[in-house]
């Protein structure tokens, strides 16, 4: 009976979308702040293999275009750090995608590899498209901006992805952000203009510029730039426009200082992880590299950038986007289907690879869930008695589960191989099944092999035996009263149930006969029924 509950407990991490939650201590945090504060001196621009804990996984770098040790600088500890929502609109498809597949990397190292994930996201509450859109409906940027904030987080626990350690809000943050700009431009990395505008100088940090690019592509934008690369740290204000104070004038934030500025407030100089989608590996990946390193002063701030591939509609070369106006918003799309069979529809592809959504698709997944389940379900009821089949070869069975188990490692070891994980599985629950699959029909033996101490056994057949008295009682009865012969009064003789209800007499009879081998026993007396349950080995007497 030990084999199948080893089973289920490999299956259960797809049934589940591996579904398993790994607590975060506060004296894990406290440890990785106090560390993280490493000082660095400024090198030519390549990619440097972190010094530290070798946790055995393999993962594909965007830094160095291929796969690399995954090494962390506290042992059993990742920081992880990702892009958040820019919170002007709802949620789609597109959004869930990438980060229903990075919930399922963080658990995949915190269940498979024992890593603490110290996961930290920004929420981007004022940006260009929040205060256009916020002037469209007429509305506070910051109610457009919290409105859509929480929709976002119900979205998310809907598809069951785990919230980071911390949120952290742009506008929460602004002095640090404000503090931040002044020492990189003490730093000689970023300069003011005329116009109130802070850009970083691009041109300062040489061949450094396009870690993440190898052609990098200029940008044409606003006139005060001394290069057309330049990126903005710190926008004057505009009328009309929410803005903060500074030593440069009122203005607010740009867009890719508030990630650098929030996850250097967290983990300081060195990071393990960030993630994003592929979209963003440049202008705003780069970008961040660029002004955290020259804050810093530092030779490499990030050491492994994870970028998840774009969710495509089946036939479309684009991206579903909200500018294309081509997605499926979250609450639509679990209107017909559930959060596990998209997490499944994740798994089937590798994390950083597109992904096509269509019918099909989603009809795979919702056909390889159905199998995981129905192969948990049959292997419970088997442990429990529930079910007979011929004795199970249990040593071959151990061996497979021995070997699913380390190809499931491995697999996920290189770069979370989910696909060659699922196969895996599959094959483990098809030779799982194969020794499961002899059964008798009506093998389910719950009756005769329940030991009623309780009385639920009584309560739950006294339940059935009256929704069938009830059932009967409609089949036999016909449309009107019995009628009465005009010159005698005396009823005449009733009449046959009505032809459409004889099947439900002839099921109540199947019902009936099917549980007498179980051992419950029906005595149907006109309308009404008595039963009584005989134990096995019992006799029974009429």
């Amino acid at each position: 009976m030990r084999l199948p509950l080893a089973l289920i407990a490999n299956v259960r991490l797809l049934n589940s979308g591996l579904r398993i939650r790994h607590s975060i201590h506060n004296g894990v945090i406290k440890t990785s702040l106090l560390s993280s504060h490493n000082i660095c001196s400024r090198a030519e621009r390549k990619w440097i293999k972190p010094a530290g804990f070798d946790t055995g996984v393999k993962t594909y770098n965007s830094l160095t275009k291929q796969k690399e040790p995954l090494v962390l600088a506290q042992e059993r500890i990742a920081t992880w750090y990702s892009c958040g929502p820019t919170v002007y609109d709802h949620a789609h498809l597109g959004h869930a995608c990438s980060y229903v597949r990075f919930d399922i990397l963080q658990r995949i190292l915190s269940r498979i590899f024992e890593i603490n994930v110290i996961h930290v996201m920004v929420i981007t509450d004022i940006d260009d498209k929040i205060i256009q859109r916020s002037l469209e409906q007429n509305i506070s940027p910051t109610v457009l901006a919290r409105m859509h904030e929480e929709e976002f987080k119900r979205d998310m626990q809907a598809l069951r992805v785990l919230p980071p350690a911390v949120y952290m809000r742009v506008t929460d943050n602004i002095p640090q952000i404000v503090a931040f700009i002044k020492r990189i431009i003490g730093n000689g990395h970023a300069y003011v203009t005329s116009q109130g505008n802070v850009y970083f100088d691009t041109q300062s940090i040489g061949n450094r510029y396009g870690k993440l690019v190898n052609l990098v592509s200029c940008i044409l934008g606003a006139q005060d730039k001394r290069d057309p690369r330049d990126f903005a740290l710190w926008k004057a204000s505009k009328p009309h426009e929410p803005h903060w104070e500074s030593p440069w004038g009122q203005g607010r934030p740009g867009w890719h200082i508030e990630c650098s500025t929030i996850a250097s407030s967290v983990f300081g100089s060195q990071l393990d992880i960030h993630s994003g989608g592929i979209d963003l590996a440049f202008p705003h990946h780069e970008n961040e590299i660029a002004q955290s390193e020259a804050y810093h002063q530092c030779e490499q701030w990030g050491n492994y950038f994870l970028h998840s591939g774009h969710l495509h509609l089946k036939g479309s070369v684009e991206k579903m986007s909200k500018s294309l106006k081509n997605y499926v918003t979250i609450k639509d799309f679990l209107k017909s289907f559930t959060a596990n069979e998209f997490r499944l529809f994740c798994l089937l592809t590798r994390y950083r690879s597109a992904i096509d959504y269509s019918d099909a698709s989603m009809n795979e997944a919702q056909s390889t869930l159905s199998t995981i389940s129905a192969f948990c379900h049959n292997a419970q009821a088997y442990m429990q008695g529930h079910l007979q089949c011929q004795p199970t070869e249990e040593g071959i069975l151990w061996e497979r589960l021995s070997a699913t188990q380390s190809s499931v490692r491995k697999a996920l070891a290189d770069d979370f191989d989910t696909p060659k994980t699922v196969d895996a599985i599959m094959s483990l629950i098809h030779h799982g099944n194969c020794q499961l699959q002899s059964l008798r029909p009506h093998s389910l033996v719950i009756i005769q092999n329940f030991h009623d101490s309780s009385g639920v056994l009584n309560n739950v057949v006294e339940e059935l035996v009256h929704f069938r008295s009830k059932v009967r009682k409609f089949a036999l009865s016909v449309e009107d009263q019995a009628p009465q012969d005009p010159h005698t009064g005396s009823e005449i003789q009733k009449r046959h149930p009505q032809p459409d209800r004889v099947p439900l007499l002839k099921d109540c009879d199947s019902l009936r006969n099917n549980l007498a081998p179980l051992g419950v026993h029906i005595k149907d007396r006109g309308t009404n029924s008595t039963w009584e349950i005989t134990r096995r080995g019992e006799t029974r007497k009429d």
